[in-house]
């Protein structure tokens, strides 16, 4: 190799060594090429110099090139401290932990000068003797090696974790120092790596994890380079700890500032709770009622609050057509679980009192958290309570209308007396009233008395029970009205038809068993005609209650009977009723009618065809026509004069 010396180096001086050996000196400090040390010897050998003089100056050569060597393993050192300084500083500044970790195998690789460095961790699922796992890589290509798991003692990185010692190979697969499993050995393959050095990150003395440096190709690890990856490694142990230390640190906020806002949160709702319970406390105390508390946790919990009844008729406020849709859901989850139930935006609580279901607590348009929740079962408590005591206060009053009525129907003579007891309750015996006696077999017969009892607290009458049947006074002079009203409320209280007769309207306090009576023997009658589910008062049951009537008004009836063929014959001057006589008493025979009538078969047929017109195509029914005989019979005694109004009192 030629060698281009500097010539600005004067020649040694021929006079002696020393002036020759200066100019290693000068080489030495402008940190000359080592080639440039033998120059001043190859002047000497030019210049004769004697073989003493020439080994002097080549012991010269070799101390200067010696002195080189060490002042740069001191520069290289010096830039190695300087690089690891600078690596830990800015590892101790950082605060993730996916960030310390890339940073240490990117300054390791650059450290080192290797094709690759990776760094694997304890696995946290595994153990303390889990053996470790890849975390994270610089330099790699390969997937599966990416996803590499080290048991104990398998490789050089598992013997590392175990022995936490370091451990250097130039050739991996030719060192038979470790373990060789297939696993490892085909993803080390697999990432092309020949030459690997692996040091133990420790921490109080337990080994984390393992960080490497390695080639794709031999290369043996100097004892410094060893040691520097192994200062770098405990470097790294501190900046992993001070991590996770710090992860911990904001895991452990995250949670203490999760928990405080559940605190301010659960305080916040016992604060509304606590609220609440005062008020609706303070609405018993008050004497308010189920609207009140429906106001209150409409308001407290926003919403539409309404209570559904679903025991007690009365006992709350549900709509004509009852909940439906979701509301409709709710009550029934609600009645089913004896427990708060949220619906999309309706939530349902049960009303109850030692496991009697009164009732179902409906909060409409709103989402409830479970602090909420609890603010409404304790209104549906509050509302079981005022029911309750509405109740009490009820069956007690509906005792007493019962007692008065059995008084009113049974000791009519001390009226006085009576209607007194009546103010009291808000009746008025001498007003008109309607008796309504009525029976639902197979119905609830608690829930029956419960209705009536309600329609007469409602509506400033009487209720009660005798001879099996419900008995009811209500004002009204109406009976059909005032019954069908009743028959109604009856029967949707019970859910099942309910068959009532009726009588009135009174005038006075005597009139009112006789009423009673009218009444009970119009229930009587359609019970037999097998009219279960009707409604029905003496007017209404044609020639059956001109027989069981009191009044026996027989013109009315002759009139409601007979009255649009009497109508026609007078206006006309026609002979429809004599016809109709005429037929029924010849057999329902035209042929037979028209020799009594002394007229034209044709003539019966059209005036009997006139007859269907006016009264309707059933008039030939045999209920119709025991009617129309009868009514004859009568309409034939009127003519005559006889007197059949009842005598007075009967």
């Amino acid at each position: 190799m030629e060698c281009r010396l500097n010539r600005s180096v004067p020649p040694p001086d021929p006079a002696g060594p020393e002036s020759a050996q200066t100019q290693f000196l000068r080489l030495l400090l402008r940190d000359a090429p080592a080639v440039e040390y033998e120059r001043p010897l190859m002047e000497a050998r030019a210049a004769g110099w004697d073989a003493e003089a020439l080994a002097g100056l080549e012991t010269a050569k070799v101390l200067a090139l010696e002195v080189r060597t060490v002042l740069a393993d001191r520069r290289r050192r010096e830039s190695e401290l300087a690089a690891l300084y600078e690596t830990a500083n800015d590892l101790a500044g950082m605060r993730d932990l996916d960030r310390v970790l890339r940073a240490i195998v990117d300054r390791a690789r650059n450290l080192l000068g290797t094709d690759t460095a990776y760094l694997t961790l304890r696995d946290p699922e595994a153990g303390e003797d889990g053996g470790t796992v890849m975390r994270v890589t610089s330099g790699s290509v390969s997937a599966r090696f990416q996803r590499l798991r080290l048991s104990p003692g398998d490789g050089l990185g598992g013997l590392v974790a175990q022995t936490a010692l370091p451990y250097v190979t130039a050739n991996y697969f030719t060192d038979t120092r470790f373990a060789h499993t297939d696993p490892i050995d085909t993803a080390v393959r697999e990432e092309g790596l020949i030459a690997i050095l692996g040091v133990p990150l420790q921490l109080n003395g337990r080994v984390i994890g393992v960080l490497f440096a390695a080639n794709r190709r031999e290369r043996p690890f100097s004892r410094d380079e060893v040691a520097l990856l192994g200062s770098f490694a405990a470097h790294a142990s501190i900046a992993i700890d001070n991590a996770g230390l710090i992860e911990d640190t904001r895991a452990a906020l995250a949670e203490l500032g999760e928990a405080n806002q559940r605190l301010t949160l659960h305080s916040t709702g016992v604060e509304r709770a606590a609220a609440a319970h005062e008020r609706f406390t303070d609405l018993v105390l008050r004497g308010g009622g189920v609207e009140e508390v429906e106001a209150a946790v409409s308001e407290v919990l926003g919403g539409s609050a309404v209570l559904y009844d679903a025991a007690l008729p009365g006992a709350g406020r549900a709509g004509p057509a009852g909940p439906a849709g979701e509301e409709a859901e709710a009550v029934r989850a609600a009645q089913a679980g004896g427990r708060v139930v949220q619906v999309g935006e309706t939530c349902a609580a049960p009303v109850m009192a030692g496991g009697e279901p009164l009732g179902t607590l409906v909060l409409r348009g709103v989402r409830l958290d479970a602090a909420d929740r609890r603010i409404l079962e304790r209104a549906a408590l509050v509302v079981a309570l005022l029911l309750v005591m509405r109740r009490s206060a009820s069956e007690a009053e509906h005792r007493v209308r019962g007692d008065l009525l059995d008084a009113v129907l049974d000791s009519p003579d001390d009226a006085d007396a009576l209607r007194r007891r009546a103010r009291l309750l808000g009746a008025d015996l001498d007003a008109p009233h309607v008796v309504v006696v009525a029976e639902a077999p197979g119905a609830h017969a608690g829930r029956l008395r419960s209705a009536a009892q309600h329609l007469a607290e409602t509506g400033d009458g009487l209720a009660g029970t005798r001879a099996g049947g419900t008995v009811l006074a209500l004002p009204g002079k109406d009976p059909a009205e005032v019954g069908a009203r009743a028959a109604e409320a009856l029967s949707a209280a019970v859910n099942t038809p309910v068959t009532a007769g009726t009588a009135g309207p009174t005038a006075g306090v005597p009139a009112f068993r006789g009423a009673y009576a009218e009444a009970r023997r119009c229930l009587r009658a359609l019970v037999s005609l097998g009219r279960t589910g009707e409604v029905a008062s003496p007017a209404d049951l044609g020639f059956l209650g001109l027989l069981i009537g009191g009044d026996r008004d027989v013109p009315g009836f002759v009139e409601a009977t007979l009255g649009p063929l009497l109508a026609y014959d007078r206006e006309r001057g026609t002979a429809l009723v004599e016809t109709v006589r005429a037929y029924f008493a010849h057999g329902s025979s035209p042929a037979r009618a028209k020799d009594a009538l002394h007229v034209h078969v044709n003539t019966v047929a059209q005036r009997l065809d006139r007859v269907g017109r006016l009264l309707g195509p059933d008039w030939q029914s045999p209920p119709r026509a025991l009617e129309l005989q009868l009514a004859l019979r009568l309409h034939a005694l009127l003519g005559n004069g006889l007197d059949l109004d009842p005598p007075e009192g009967g």
